[in-house]
Order: C-alpha cells, then structure tokens, then sequence
C-alpha cells in the first residue's frame, strides 16, 4: 500500500474537496434549479459546516499545539487570537485590493473596468474559496489522514451548494448552463493551491502548526462572517438559512468526532 506525504494529502484531499463544486453545479445542466429558498438553506448548511471546522478542527487543535510549547497558558492563546485576527485580516485585505464583484452587492476593491465581467466574478469566489483549500491543507499537515479528513469531507459537502450558488448567478446573469457550470466547476480549482501551501508550511516547520491551524480558521470566519450568512439573509429566508447553519454545524462536530 502507498504510504502519501503529508503534503500529497493535502493537495488530494483539497482537490477532492474543490471538486465537489462542480458536482453541486451539475443540476444548472438540466434546468433543475432549487427555489431560492432551498438554494439559501443550503449556503447555510456550508456557513455550519465552515464554522464547526474552523473551531472543532482547526482553533481547538491550534491551542493544543501550542501548549507543549509553553509553560504559560496564556501564550498559547495569545498565539491562537492574533492568528485568528492575521487569517481575518489577510482575506479582508484580499478583499479590498483585489478586483471583484458579487452578484448582489456589485463591484468591490479597485477599479476594474478593463476587466470582463466574469473575472471579476471568478476572482471573488476564489477569494471566497482559497481558504478552504488552506484550512484543508493545514490539517493534513499538522496531523495526517486524521486531522485532515474531516475537514476536507465538511469543506467538499459545503462546497457544492457554493458550487450551486454559483451556477445559478451565472445563469441569471445570462450565461449559457453549460458556460455557467464550467466557470462554478473551475472556482474550485483554487482550493488544491490552497491546500498544497497549507500543507507544505505546516510539514516543512513544525513551531508554525498553531500560527497556520489558527490562521486558516480567522481566513474560513471571515469568509462565514462577510459572504455566506449576509447572502443567505438577503431574500428573507434567515429561518430556513439558520436551520441550515444549526444541522451543519452539528453534521461537522459529528464528523470531526468520528473521524478526527
């Protein structure tokens, strides 16, 4: 049996997670498209499952990691909240200085008018997305299969109603079903980048595990905090949208019990 380095599961798991995009996308090819309530429900489904990650997998096990390193209780923290802060603010300033748009909301960051306006859709989700790959690639690195499945099985189930999301804003924009599904499918591709650096960090230096756990966690929160819960809020479906949230969030503790 072949034995993967931390690093090769990383990118796997990640890649494997990013496909699940495309596999959210798929009903756009048959004009089966949820009502908008459904699709909502979903998105809070992955702000759930997200949120149960970044604690259970990746804040709780940063702490841990750090412990041994101290003999205060109070650094380990320290580390872990400005890591949660760097991760938040890393996406924030992503955010801010790179060109995109969002289906709702419109245009963001820098002027942008000599770009199509599809890349700046696609440089949205991907801002949106290379986190996951990184919170992915992370736990495989710090802990092996172990650390890194659950994540990457939570992160691929909330990926394909993202991938859904997608779709269908493409549609609506007036993009063709099969055009819409390719542009979802290939925003999941930035998640193996992600994860391939995540992992690479945290195997190449050790004292770095509970700055990169707790890194990725801040990226994953900002994103719940910024994009996922205000889109689901937006049509008033907040009910249906919390629903979602709650069964997530317990669906990612269970998996990370059972599997972590």
């Amino acid at each position: 049996m072949i034995e993967l380095s931390p690093i090769a599961l990383g990118f796997l798991g990640s890649l494997a997670a990013g496909l699940l995009t495309a596999i959210g996308a798929i009903p756009v090819l048959f004009g089966r498209v949820p009502s908008r309530a459904t699709r909502d429900m979903a998105l809070g489904f992955a702000a759930g499952v997200m949120l149960a990650a970044s604690f259970f997998s990746l804040i709780i096990p940063a702490l841990d990691a750090a412990e041994p390193m101290f003999e205060s209780a109070v650094m380990p923290a320290l580390i872990v909240c400005i890591s949660i802060l760097l991760g938040m603010g890393a996406v924030a300033l992503m955010n801010e200085r790179l060109p995109h748009e969002h289906f709702k909301t419109g245009r963001e960051g820098p002027d942008a008018a000599s770009l199509r306006r599809v890349w700046l859709f696609i440089i949205a989700i991907t801002i949106h997305n290379f986190p996951e790959g990184l919170a992915v690639g992370v736990g495989f690195g710090a802990d092996g299969l172990t650390g890194g499945l659950p994540l990457a099985i939570g992160i691929g189930l909330q990926n394909a109603p993202e991938g859904l999301a997608v779709a269908v804003s493409l549609l609506g924009e007036g993009y063709t079903k099969f055009r819409a599904w390719v542009i979802a499918a290939l925003t999941g591709l930035v998640e193996p980048i992600g994860g391939l650096l995540g992992a690479g960090i945290i195997t190449l230096s050790q004292p770095l595990l509970p700055w990169g756990l707790a890194f990725a966690a801040g990226a994953m929160l900002y994103v719940i905090s910024h994009e996922i819960i205000p889109e689901t809020h937006r049509s008033g479906h907040q009910n249906r949208a919390t629903l979602g949230l709650a069964v997530g969030l317990v669906l990612m503790l269970f998996l990370d019990v059972w599997l972590g």
